[in-house]
This record gives C-alpha cells, structure tokens and sequence, in this order.
C-alpha cells in the first residue's frame, strides 16, 4: 500500500516510472540512487508492505546532520511533477514466500495510478550468458508487447541489443526457447506479469557479477539517458551523475587502525 508524505495522494498520471529489481550486484538499486541524487528528487512516499525485508535508516541523500534525521524505509516513491517522473527505490530484498504477492501488490499499484510506462532497472549474472549473449555490450533491454508499438524502432534506431531467448534443453534441443535471467530476482515475472496485463513496460538489464558494482550503475544510468535524456549530457564526457553521500560507507568504513 502506498503512503503520500501529504494528506493527499499525489498524482502519477502520465508519468513515467522507474524502479529497480533487487538482483546480482543490486545495480538497479544504485542505478536508482544515482536518479534520485542527481535529480534532486523529494521523497512523495513509502510502500507500507511486508513483502519486503523490514528496515529504518537515515535519508541517504543528504550530507547535513540536521537533515539526515528524516527515516528512510524498504521501499520510498521519489518524484518530479516537472519531469513526469517517479522513483521507486526497493532497498532490501523481497521475502521468498511474498514474491508472486509483491508482483501483484506492483502491477495493481502501476494500473491505479495510471503510469504512461514503466522502466525496470535490472541485472543478471554474466557467467550463465550463452554463447549469442557474450558478443557486444553486455547491455540489454526487454519491451511489452504495448510499450514496443510506442519505442521500439527508436531504440533500434539508438543501437540496442534485445535480451536474446537461450534453448530450454541446451545440447539437447534448440527447438524451445524461454526468456532466462539467472540473479534478476522479480524481473521475469514482474515482466511476464506486465505483458498479461497490457502495461507498458521496459526492462533495461546489464550483465555484471558481484563485486564493485559502482562502474555498472553509472553504465546503466548512462545507457537509459541516452533513450529517456534525464540529464543533459555535455559535448564532452559522460553525463554528470551526483553520487549520494550515502555511498561514502558502501563497503563499510574502513579497517580501524588500532587493528594493527
């Protein structure tokens, strides 16, 4: 269930919404950070769910110890009325036994508030690609049967590479294919749920292992401003992208050195 920070339920209709899967090396959700810092995005809600691993801590985009008091939960909707775009940040993952609810609870919430269209940020692990999958850029992207009529030879026409389907008994048979995203946690089903439902949804996936993740995000972020130009991209350079302080203590803070 959606909670407004107002008194009134805010209005999504016609815009566009973004929000990551909780995968491998969880580059959607850094991804997702990085939009949400760069853009300067304030927080319109929260998710009041128990699909999700209960967690409280400090707002992570701001560096003022006075404005660090305001909690941030699991999962927090961020928004620009000037942009026509909303966030959903998912920080932790979703319980084993509440992911076909957490699915339904997303497409039932994406229907109501009426989305022009819906971007999954995702990964999955480079070790399991098949052998079509390791030529070219390890970026791939996925379109709902309503969402390829609006953008799909635009983002032929910018270059991008479709998640190839992989045989279902590979050695056997190359009769069968399926859609296979090993570590992509809801991302197939979260898809295949949109397809049945006649949403408009984009999956924008990276290949990655886990590790330092940071590199990957700012890929994913890139390649998705080169289709939806949220930030203005300089002549020279990549886009400037706003690292969250939050960031600073990503692998912890240090070893204390009266260790040695």
């Amino acid at each position: 269930m959606f909670v407004s920070t107002e008194d009134t339920l805010p209005s999504f209709k016609g815009f566009t919404l973004i929000m990551p899967a909780v995968s491998v090396g969880n580059v959607g959700q850094l991804a997702a950070d990085l939009l949400i810092s760069t853009l300067s995005m304030p927080r319109a809600g929260h998710f009041h769910t128990d699909c999700l691993i209960p967690m409280a801590g400090s707002n992570p985009y701001v560096a003022a110890a006075e404005e660090a008091g305001q909690p941030s939960t699991n999962a927090e909707v961020y928004s620009r009325s000037d942009l026509k775009l909303a966030v959903l940040q998912i920080r932790t993952p979703v319980l084993q036994t509440k992911i076909k609810s957490f699915r339904k609870l997303l497409v039932s919430w994406i229907k109501s508030s009426a989305f022009s269209r819906t971007v999954l940020l995702s990964s999955s692990q480079a070790y399991q690609r098949d052998d079509q999958q390791l030529q070219g850029t390890a970026l791939r992207y996925l379109l709902s049967p309503s969402l390829e009529e609006q953008v799909g030879e635009a983002l032929r026409q910018l270059g991008w590479t479709q998640l190839e389907r992989v045989s279902a008994f590979p050695g056997i048979s190359d009769s069968e294919q399926r859609l296979y995203i090993p570590g992509g946690g809801i991302t197939k089903g979260l898809y295949m749920d949109c397809c049945t439902e006649h949403l408009p949804m984009a999956v924008v996936l990276l290949f990655c292992s886990e590790g330092d993740n940071v590199p990957d995000a700012f890929a994913l972020c890139n390649h998705l401003n080169d289709w939806l130009i949220l930030v203005e991209k300089p002549a020279q350079g990549p886009a400037p992208w706003r690292i969250p302080p939050s960031w600073r203590l990503l692998f912890g803070s240090g070893i204390p050195p009266l260790l040695f």
